[in-house]
């Protein structure tokens, strides 16, 4: 039996409002949620594009339109929550246009539509593109709002034998908010266990958990996210093999770099090394002039790095970081929490 024109009408109306409704949402969680301007635009393009019909095919549709009748109104979901956090909500949305795209192709196909199937095809394949990046900014957000204060570097060799689990436990009492693991010595059978009871700690303690360098140990121990190098392997490689949840870190030293990490995915920048330091000696010095030219022009989250102490970390914090890693000025201390409370302090106290 053929479908009547009016009821056929009266699902592309019920679709295309799915369609809008659920690209709005979408488009708000970028605008006003995670500020991405260009995913924003994407989405409100995609929605004016796709409910934008013919007046006259307007009028048709919102004739044909009986809501007080619709038999789907009282409908219940079965397992749907009342309450859910934002994540789902964007999972949920994107499904809902994605199902509709799907609904609106399959209807274009019928003989005599003025629907064009392959737009509806094209929106629904970039919707599943735009989702996974959706959720993962927002995944990460709550990790980079976290990117600020104290930032301890706990580093093999810098400990001179003394247990990094307990370093690193001495270094939250004292205020640290990030703790990176930072190894050029052990071997990665070594580093498992040891980057496990830093995962555990941080995670006990709300403090963020990054790795340098090693990406399987990330992966390994589900770390909060991973550290790269100018020389390490690129962002824009490590982006995509990392899981969405995960932030990326990257060392730079020029707008430039920092401009590149930026587009390729990382998540803040190290910027430095900013003064002489025994773990950097021959390293060449990054100004405060660039470190403030990078926060002009960068919008991701700055760590200043490189001989921090409680001297400086104020002067630091005045040239926009958002966060100041150390490393000898705190592991090099004969307590490591009172070292860490007292730069944490400054800084603090200059913010």
């Amino acid at each position: 039996m053929e479908t009547a024109p009016n009821q056929t009408q009266r699902i592309i109306d019920a679709n295309l409002n799915r369609i809008g409704e659920g690209l709005r949402f979408l488009e708000d969680v970028g605008r006003l949620i995670l500020n991405d301007k260009a995913l924003s635009q994407q989405l409100k393009n995609m929605r004016h594009e796709l409910v934008r019909m013919e007046r006259a095919f307007n009028q048709e549709l919102i004739q044909a339109r009986d809501a007080a009748g619709d038999v789907g109104v009282d409908l219940e979901v079965p397992g749907e929550d009342k309450q859910r956090a934002l994540p789902e909500g964007v999972i949920a949305n994107s499904r809902r246009v994605q199902e509709s795209l799907r609904v609106m192709e399959e209807l274009a196909k019928l003989p005599g539509s003025a629907l064009d199937s392959e737009k509806f095809k094209q929106a629904r394949f970039a919707l599943y593109t735009i989702e996974k990046e959706l959720l993962s900014k927002l995944l990460r957000r709550d990790k980079i709002g976290g990117l600020s204060g104290l930032y301890v570097i706990i580093d093999t060799q810098a400990l001179k034998g003394r247990r990094h689990v307990e370093v690193a436990h001495q270094a939250i009492r004292g205020g640290a908010r990030i703790i990176q693991l930072h190894d050029k010595l052990l071997s990665k059978r070594d580093l498992v266990s040891i980057a496990q009871e830093l995962k555990n700690l941080c995670a006990e303690q709300n403090v963020l958990f990054i790795i340098n360098d090693c990406l399987d140990l990330v992966l390994a121990v589900g770390a909060d996210g991973l550290h790269l190098g100018q020389d390490d392997l690129p962002a824009e490689v490590a982006r995509k093999l990392l899981p969405i949840d995960k932030i990326l870190g990257v060392s730079v030293t020029t707008l430039d770099q920092a401009a590149s990490a930026q587009a390729e995915g990382a998540d803040y920048v190290s910027v430095g090394p900013l003064y002489p330091s025994p773990s950097r000696e021959k390293a060449k010095l990054v100004s405060l002039e660039v470190l403030r030219r990078i926060k002009e022009e960068i919008s991701l989250p700055l760590v200043a790095v490189g001989g921090i102490n409680e001297d400086n970390a104020a002067e630091v914090w005045a040239a926009g970081a958002d966060a100041v890693a150390v490393l000898s000025a705190v592991l090099g201390a004969d307590d490591v929490a009172e070292a860490c409370r007292k730069i944490a302090r400054r800084f603090e106290v200059s913010k």
